[in-house]
């Protein structure tokens, strides 16, 4: 159970930046990396970076009990933990600094709420398309696109979530099904074993296992 593993308890650290939307950044502002070059550097190296919020602020708190993010650029994406809410819509380009960490072994970036600047410019991001078997280090906090068949009956890991199992016949992959509002993300009560669906969501990690963590009702497709 999620639960008796602390580091799903994702740590926030501080970061002096500019204030939300209202005020201009000073032109002493770090410049922004792209996010592949962020994700490069070492654990506790403090980066800016800039991109499109694809999992909106509070989405993954059943599991993380965070209020974190996902942003992505052309080069990659990285979730964001936050101790605070935002409140920022899917597709709002914004720049963050802070410093990146491991969480449970994903690569994450620590920050709070006046390290995110809302910038101009809005997407929409689309996901990646990639095979179960993919789902992997190399798409970690990407917005991906997975197709398969349910293998297994759904588990349930509440008061986290929902797990699901699908193959595409290149290998199963695991999709992590959050809960908000007292409900999961997706309805996993219309899942039975041999079902066909597609499922969107963040490429993610947890301890050993990847997965995919779908963020609204629409990110699951009956086939």
């Amino acid at each position: 159970m999620r639960k008796h593993l602390p580091t799903r308890h994702l740590a926030s650290i501080a970061v002096i930046t500019c204030l939300l939307a209202t005020t201009a950044c000073s032109s002493s502002e770090e410049a922004a990396l792209t996010v592949a070059e962020a994700r490069a550097l070492a654990e506790g190296s403090t980066v800016t970076v800039e991109g499109f919020v694809t999992v909106a602020p509070g989405t993954f708190n059943s599991a993380t009990e965070e209020q974190g993010f996902a942003v992505q650029d052309a080069t990659g994406g990285i979730y964001v933990s936050l101790p605070d809410a935002l409140d920022l819509d899917l597709d709002v380009r914004v720049r963050v600094t802070g410093k990146l960490g491991q969480t449970a072994q994903q690569t994450v970036l620590n920050a709070d709420a006046a390290a995110v600047t809302v910038l101009g410019g809005i997407g929409p991001v689309e996901p990646t398309f990639v095979t179960t078997a993919s789902v992997g280090e190399q798409v970690e906090g990407l917005l991906v696109l997975v197709k398969g068949t349910v293998t297994r009956a759904v588990e349930d890991d509440q008061p986290y979530g929902f797990k699901v199992y699908i193959d595409d016949s290149s290998g199963e992959t695991q999709v992590f099904v959050h809960i908000v509002d007292g409900q999961p993300v997706i309805d996993v009560a219309s899942l039975a074993v041999d079902q066909a669906i597609s499922v969107t969501g963040l490429a993610a990690q947890y301890e050993a296992t990847y997965e995919v963590a779908p963020r609204h009702a629409g990110d699951l497709v009956l086939q």
